[in-house]
């Protein structure tokens, strides 16, 4: 009998600039987001960070200046619906880009909504 191959583990998705960024924010603030959480019960959408609990998301926007796959067409419109659809079950979606999250703008804003 021929031995079964092993299943191949999924492999993390590498974080981007401003996720590394956005996770080092929240460790220093005490912050355990749930990461790449899947919200749908269909869909396979994830959030980049997530705070079930709260029904509090965060997206960090790659890619906006230089013509990223999510800014154009058929990415772009995915992710309304994505939003769209988080929106109508309830969740807050927080988005933001890069220089937002290094700035400080991101953390603060969770701060205050987790108030």
């Amino acid at each position: 009998m021929k031995a079964k191959a092993a299943k191949p583990q999924k492999v993390p998705k590498e974080l981007s600039p401003g996720e590394c960024a956005f996770a080092l924010h929240c460790r220093a603030e005490g912050l355990d987001p749930e990461r790449e959480f899947r919200f749908h019960p269909v869909m396979l959408w994830r959030f980049d960070f997530a705070w079930p609990a709260h029904m509090l998301a965060v997206e960090i926007e790659g890619g906006i200046w230089s013509g990223g796959a999510h800014t154009r067409g058929k990415h772009f419109e995915s992710d309304c619906a994505k939003y769209a659809a988080a929106t109508l079950m309830g969740w807050r979606v927080l988005r933001y880009s890069t220089g937002m999250v290094l700035r400080g703008d991101a953390i603060r804003d969770v701060l205050e909504a987790l108030k």
